[in-house]
């Protein structure tokens, strides 16, 4: 069992998760957007993603938990963050309150002078009670939709510009450029391998709806498309462009680029996730976008004098 072992409510169990329960976890995360949000945004390979990240320890770090008939209830796993997701059928029985003491006790124990979560807007209950925790809120998060009933224009590039589909040798400079252009609000910096694993090696990447931009030879720009098994549109994981050639219509032209891929494979809408700390919303609200739901990142100070010895 994890430690310390979490006190959960009578008729449950709690396990570390494992590789063999990404599938269980999908089903879940799945059903709970599906509750809240009327649609489903999560494919296993996320899952899969979030339990490989480095520094996390499954048998400490990750917890699901299973009702007496052995059907999965709820989850939760904390790594400088944390997720905590209670399906819908066993809401109110006091499952978010045990996994969220679980979570903060765990980050203590490693040595966590904070723990950060996401929470949509949209769930009211779990968004007081971790106000009710003290948690503050941090950044804004929305989440934008194009809709494409008819196939969307791109424009030609700026001079000197030259934008082509996304090629497999590409990935490890389109690595470099987002990791440098997302430095700014990024707590720290992605190995490759962690990169990969959220983006191009996922089995829902979608190469031929990705696209990069390039001035001299040298990558510029890159958006990046997952075609999501459980979702009705494309999304666009990532969007950068290189410092200094922003401002000169890159996104602009890479995002409408994805957008008519995605088109071309049937799909008749987009989405993508940005940030308050991003400044990037006024860029794709300009392109047409409407935010379509929105979240927020709540902190918690643990506090040195808090930590266990």
């Amino acid at each position: 069992m994890p430690h310390p072992p979490p006190a959960l409510p009578a008729d449950y169990q709690g396990r570390p998760a494992t590789a063999d329960d990404v599938d269980a976890l999908h089903a879940l995360v799945t059903e709970c957007e599906r509750a809240l949000l009327g649609r489903a945004q999560t494919d296993p390979g996320g899952i899969a993603a979030d339990l490989n990240r480095p520094g996390l320890i499954p048998e400490l770090d990750t917890l699901v938990v299973h009702d007496r008939a052995g059907r999965l209830a709820a989850r939760a796993w904390v790594n400088r963050r944390s997720e905590v997701d209670v399906h819908p059928a066993h809401r109110g029985r006091g499952l978010g309150a045990a996994l969220l003491d679980w979570a903060e006790a765990r980050a203590r124990r490693a040595g966590s002078e904070a723990i950060v979560q996401t929470v949509p807007d949209a769930d009211r209950p779990a968004a007081a009670l971790l106000r009710s925790r003290d948690y503050q809120p941090l950044v804004a998060a929305w989440e934008l939709t194009y809709a494409m009933a008819e196939e969307p224009a791109v424009p030609g590039p700026p001079a000197g510009v030259t934008v082509r589909p996304f090629d497999s040798g590409d990935a490890r400079a389109v690595h470099r450029l987002v990791e440098d252009a997302f430095a700014a609000w990024q707590p720290r910096r992605r190995s490759y391998e962690e990169w990969a694993r959220h983006t191009v090696d996922r089995a829902a990447f979608a190469a031929d709806c990705s696209a990069v931009a390039l001035v001299d030879g040298q990558l510029v720009g890159a958006v990046l498309a997952l075609d999501l098994p459980d979702a009705d549109g494309g999304h666009l994981e990532q969007v950068a462009v290189r410092r200094d050639h922003r401002d000169r219509g890159i996104a602009r032209l890479l995002l409408r680029q994805a957008f008519r891929a995605f088109h071309r494979h049937g799909r008749r809408s987009c989405t993508l996730w940005t940030h308050s700390d991003t400044g990037a919303l006024d860029l794709y609200l300009r392109v047409g976008m409407t935010v379509s739901q929105s979240s927020t990142v709540f902190r918690k100070e643990l506090g040195r004098e808090e930590l266990a010895p």
